[in-house]
């Protein structure tokens, strides 16, 4: 995340309220402009092709679909990504450039076909037990590929601080599904369901194309060291582990739900629980500039102090060393306590915004009873995640592990129970998680403050570590030793 750093200093170090808007603009364009273009894109079309004049069974069939590729998507790619982040992270900083092709197609590799494995076996349960045309059942399944390959090729180009470029690929792809789906409804008479997800497939395709090509170009050697990379995920699994939990944990209620009676059953394949989905996904949006904020942050602040301790421990006197690390645990805990002040008033004014213009929308009911409770959950979610990210800081990978599973484990039982409860205490689950793993991220943060000399100064080692089988444990053979002074006295 240092890349915008630079960027963000420069804007708002001019003081002026026409720089803090800007700053605040651009941050918000590199990190959440590529979620906003393809929901725009999705609402454009539906308006335009009057997406609600088609059938009832049409339009939830698309609406599962598109549910169900950025979902599992964004699952069966979340083990392997951060693993390959912090593998990218360490062969950049030893500037083993041409290390990170094989690191590449690795990761492509095992994304591609971990992605697949699922994938396919549902895809066949969606034509032979739900009837679903096989060429809309193909197109889906290419959609869902082609996303994985997205937010696969965002990971590199995140590396390379080409954020600009990730906004821009996302904006010339959507643009591109929207005028495909004219073209294929108003020219080739294709019905607007098939059409709309036929062009985004072609969208989502044509972004995964030039994120690739982009990674190609920046990165042209290849040592051909593949090894190294799956060594990495032994040796770092736990990465592997928190990512997913906390990817699982931000939809394990949305799957509690799906059994419940709030499910609906379309095609005999997806399963969803449209109220509540739809609660969460106004929820997250209520809380979403968190990110924001604490991106540009973190950017403009803590980093320059993480840099500063990093210094002083490499050739500071010990006074410094210790000035450094108060200084950056008081700017971290201010950076938690600004990001709650400030996320709080947002959330609170974009809450009443939504309780008050949404019903005049259509959307109200059960959705509005349970957004509150969730509403409230995503917002110590956002700030849970702030945790981890610091942790990461810190290395603590077992603190983000069991940050994630707490996470993961506590919204899972609790919405469970939540179920048994009225509607406006749905989201429980995600409250008690959130806090749980807030909690548990939070005493780890404690603990690595309190152990910060011994976690820098001696976790080394004086000799390398090998594997392997171990060298013999006899030093000399006495036999042979005392034959060898017998006849040493015999000769003189």
């Amino acid at each position: 995340m240092a890349g915008i750093g630079f960027q963000l200093n420069r804007i708002f170090g001019r003081g002026t309220i026409l720089s803090n808007v800007i700053g605040v603009g651009y941050s918000a364009g590199v990190t959440v402009t590529p979620m906003f273009v393809i929901i725009g894109n999705v609402l454009f079309m539906s308006r335009v092709l009057e997406f609600e004049t088609i059938g009832y069974a049409g339009r939830e069939l698309f609406s599962a679909t598109l549910l169900y590729i950025f979902i599992f998507s964004l699952l069966t790619t979340a083990p392997f990504n951060a693993v390959l982040s912090r593998y990218l992270s360490d062969v950049i900083y030893e500037e083993r450039f041409d290390d990170i092709l094989p690191c590449f197609y690795v990761g492509l590799l095992l994304n591609v076909c971990f992605s697949i494995l699922f994938g396919i076996p549902f895809c066949v349960w969606e034509h032979v037990v739900g009837h679903v045309e096989i060429l809309y059942v193909f197109t889906g399944f290419c959609g869902y590929v082609s996303l994985v390959l997205v937010f696969y090729a965002m990971l590199y180009l995140s590396i390379c601080k080409d954020y600009g470029r990730i906004s821009l690929f996302f904006l010339i792809g959507m643009a591109e599904a929207f005028v495909l789906s004219l073209l294929f409804v108003r020219v080739l008479h294709m019905s607007v369901p098939g059409a709309m997800l036929l062009a985004l497939t072609i969208g989502f395709f044509s972004t995964a194309c030039m994120e690739l090509a982009a990674v190609k170009y920046y990165f042209k050697k290849n040592s051909g060291r593949y090894k190294p990379v799956l060594v990495y995920f032994k040796r770092f699994f736990s990465l592997v582990v928190t990512n997913f939990a906390y990817t699982l944990g931000l939809y394990i209620h949305n799957f509690v739900y799906w059994q419940t009676d709030l499910r609906m059953v379309v095609a005999d394949s997806f399963v969803c629980a449209p109220s509540y989905d739809m609660a969460t996904c106004i929820a997250m949006f209520t809380n979403i500039s968190a990110t924001v904020i604490f991106i540009a942050r973190i950017e403009m602040n803590f980093h320059e102090k993480y840099k500063a301790y990093s210094e002083a421990v490499i050739g500071g006197r010990g006074a410094d060393i210790e000035k450094c690390r108060r200084r950056m645990f008081r700017q971290l805990a201010s950076e938690l306590l600004s990001l709650v002040r400030i996320q709080f008033i947002i959330t609170v004014i974009v809450f009443l915004l939504c309780m008050v213009l949404l019903p005049q929308y259509g959307i109200s009911g059960a959705v509005m009873r349970i957004y509150p409770c969730l509403a409230a959950g995503y917002f110590i979610l956002f700030v849970m995640y702030a945790e981890i990210i610091f942790l990461y800081y810190f290395n603590d990978n077992m603190g983000a592990m069991l940050t994630a599973i707490s996470f993961m484990i506590t919204t899972g039982i609790l919405s469970y129970y939540a179920c048994g409860l009225s509607q406006r205490w749905y989201g429980v689950g995600v409250v008690a998680g959130a806090f749980v793993g807030w909690t548990v991220a939070y005493m780890r943060l404690r603990w690595v403050e309190r152990h910060m000399d011994v976690h820098i100064f001696c976790r080394g080692t004086l000799i390398e570590v090998k594997y392997g089988l171990a060298e013999s444990s006899k030093v000399y053979d006495a036999h042979m030793v005392h034959e060898g002074r017998g006849g040493s006295g015999k000769n003189e």
